[in-house]
């Protein structure tokens, strides 16, 4: 059985669901401080099918995302030391240690680029908070880049709409796979 078609099928249907809209803000929260997928996985599929709304929830997750980063900058802040542990044990320790030395070099721009790459973004948001990022700042970065990410994949799913779901259909396993070895290689490259 194909697992990422099935897995996008299941989404699909989830996001036709009136309170699909609060699983979004939810997921979009929680991926920004502690948990691992991204919001992208139900923005895309709720973009496409209700094209006319597609800004709209690319607001609520832009805006979700970004309170989700300041409960991480908190994290970082006030609980480094109990969650430590739980870093490493997730392997994004090295991610971590990276995020550190590009607050010292760029400061502002990490937390921008961090916002719209596919590197988890909870890692630079506790991060910033560990190394006292200037507070304005890292909201600032997190906005553009955020809203930058999810304007994008809103406004290109939109713009698809419904005549591009059969080719996101047709080549899901691809993009699925294609995606799990980018990620892979990303981690290789970033713990060396």
């Amino acid at each position: 059985m194909p697992l990422f078609t099935t897995l996008y099928d299941w989404v699909l249907r989830w996001s036709a669901h009136r309170r699909a809209p609060w699983a979004l803000g939810v997921l979009s929260f929680a991926e920004s401080s502690f948990f691992p997928i991204p919001p992208d996985v139900m923005l895309a599929p709720m973009s496409m099918a209700r094209p006319q709304r597609a800004m709209a929830l690319a607001t609520l997750t832009t805006i979700a995302s970004v309170l989700g980063g300041i409960l991480g900058y908190a994290i970082g802040v006030y609980g480094l030391a109990i969650i430590e542990p739980l870093i490493v044990e997730a392997g994004y320790w090295p991610a971590y240690t990276l995020a550190q030395a590009w607050f010292v070099r760029w400061g502002f721009w990490v937390v921008l680029v961090a916002g719209f790459s596919p590197i988890p973004y909870k890692v630079f948001t506790i991060a910033a908070g560990a190394m006292a990022v200037a507070w304005l700042p890292f909201v600032l970065g997190s906005l553009i880049g955020r809203g930058a990410r999810f304007y994008l994949v809103a406004g290109l799913l939109a713009w698809g709409g419904p005549r591009a779901e059969p080719w996101l259909r047709r080549y899901m396993e691809r993009i699925g796979w294609l995606s799990v070895f980018t990620l892979i290689i990303a981690a290789l490259v970033l713990t060396r």
